[in-house]
C-alpha cells in the first residue's frame, strides 16, 4: 500500500487541494458548517476509498518517522487554523477555544498523553481566543508515539499486537449571530508489529532494563496520577520515568513506613550485578499484591489486573540476578 502526505480536515469531506495533486481532505466528523476551523495534516491512510485515519507497521519509514523497527510508531501531526482550503466553502467564523482531549496531567484522567500534551502547547503557541488569523498553522510537526502490545512470552516463542491511540480535538467558534459553533473530531493511529522480527525482544531492546522501562515502566507505571513528574511525590516519592527509574529503585529505601520497617528495599541488591533479592524487594512485592499484613499500601499497576505473570518473572530474574542497567539477564528475552 502506498502512504500519501493527505492534509486532514476535521470537518472537511471529499474536498481537492489546489496546487497539490498528491493530497486530499478527509473527513474527521463534524457540521459543514464548521468545515474549515481545524484542519490537521497527517499520513492518513484508512480507510482506502476516503482516508480519515492513519495505520503503519512499525519500521516502515513511509508512514513510521522514526523509521526503525522499535516497537513504536513515530506518527507526525499538524494543525491549521482558520483555513482556506476551499475559497468557495470556507468561511473564517474565527475560533474561541481549541482543545486536545487528554493533554491535561491530572491524576483523575487515566488517558492523559504526553504527546497530546505537546500537540496542545504547539496550538497554543499559535492560538488565543477569537482567532481569526487565517491558515494559521503550527510551524513544526508534534510527533504521536504509539508503542505495539508485547511482546509477551507464549508457548510459540512470543506474541505481540496492534495497538492504537485516538486524538481528539474540540473546537468553539467566535460568537456566530448570538451562537457558538462547536466541532469535535477525531483521528485513529494504529500501530502493528513487524513480524517477525519486530517481536523479538532483542530486536526492540536493548537490554533487560531497558526492556522493563520501555515495556513496563513507562507503559503502566509513569503515567498520570501515579509514578509520572507531576504525581510521584504523592506516590511514594518514586518516579519511574525513563533517565529516573533505576537510581530510585535499586538500593533504595522505601518511604512506606510498614515496608522500610521489614527492612526491605525498593529494589534489593546484595552484589551489584550479581545477586538480589526479590523476596525482601518491595517492587515485587507490589506488582503480585503479596504483604504480610496491612499498611503496605495497594497492589500495583493500581489500575486493571496485574501485570502479566511474563513480565513479572523479568523483573524477577532481573532483582535476582543484581539488577543491572545494562545487558541481557538470561530469560528475560
Amino acid at each position: 500500500m502506498s502512504y500519501r502526505r493527505l492534509l486532514v480536515a476535521l470537518v472537511v469531506a471529499g474536498l481537492a487541494l489546489p496546487g497539490a495533486a498528491a493530497a486530499e481532505l478527509t473527513p474527521g466528523g463534524g457540521s459543514s458548517r464548521t468545515d474549515c476551523m481545524v484542519v490537521l495534516d497527517a499520513a492518513v491512510n484508512q480507510p482506502s476509498k476516503r482516508p480519515r485515519h492513519v495505520r503503519c507497521t512499525d519500521g516502515d519509514a513511509t508512514c513510521d518517522t522514526d523509521g526503525t523497527i522499535n516497537g513504536v510508531c513515530a506518527f507526525e501531526v499538524s494543525v491549521c487554523l482558520n483555513s482556506t482550503i476551499d475559497p468557495e466553502r470556507c468561511t473564517t467564523v474565527g475560533i474561541r477555544a481549541l482543545s486536545v482531549r487528554h493533554a491535561i496531567d491530572d491524576p483523575d484522567d487515566p488517558k492523559f498523553d504526553p504527546d497530546f500534551q505537546a500537540l496542545q502547547a504547539n496550538i497554543d503557541g499559535i492560538f488565543s481566543p477569537d482567532d481569526f488569523d487565517v491558515d494559521d498553522c503550527t510551524p513544526s510537526p508534534t510527533t504521536i508515539r504509539v508503542p505495539i502490545e508485547g511482546p509477551i512470552a507464549s508457548s510459540n516463542g512470543h506474541k505481540c499486537g496492534k495497538n492504537r491511540k485516538i486524538l481528539r480535538l474540540d473546537a468553539e467558534s467566535s460568537p456566530q449571530g448570538g451562537k457558538f459553533l462547536k466541532d469535535r473530531d477525531k483521528i485513529r493511529f494504529t500501530c502493528d508489529p513487524q513480524f517477525p522480527s519486530g517481536c523479538d525482544p532483542q530486536v526492540l531492546f536493548t537490554g533487560t532494563f531497558d526492556r522493563m522501562q520501555r515495556q513496563i515502566f513507562s507503559q503502566t507505571c509513569a503515567v498520570s496520577g501515579c509514578h509520572d513528574s507531576e504525581s510521584f511525590i504523592a506516590s511514594g516519592v518514586l518516579l519511574l520515568e525513563e533517565g529516573a527509574a533505576y537510581g530510585n529503585l535499586v538500593d533504595v529505601a522505601p518511604t512506606n513506613g510498614p515496608a522500610a520497617a521489614e527492612g526491605w528495599k525498593r529494589v534489593t541488591v546484595t552484589v551489584p550485578d550479581v545477586s538480589g533479592d526479590p523476596a525482601t524487594s518491595f517492587l515485587i512485592r507490589k506488582l503480585n499484591d503479596d504483604f504480610p499484613g496491612t499498611g503496605f499500601g495497594d497492589r500495583m499497576p493500581l489500575v486493571g489486573k496485574k501485570l502479566d505473570p511474563s513480565l513479572r518473572d523479568i523483573i524477577t530474574l532481573w532483582i535476582a540476578a543484581g539488577a543491572p542497567e545494562n545487558g541481557w539477564v538470561p530469560g528475560t528475552d
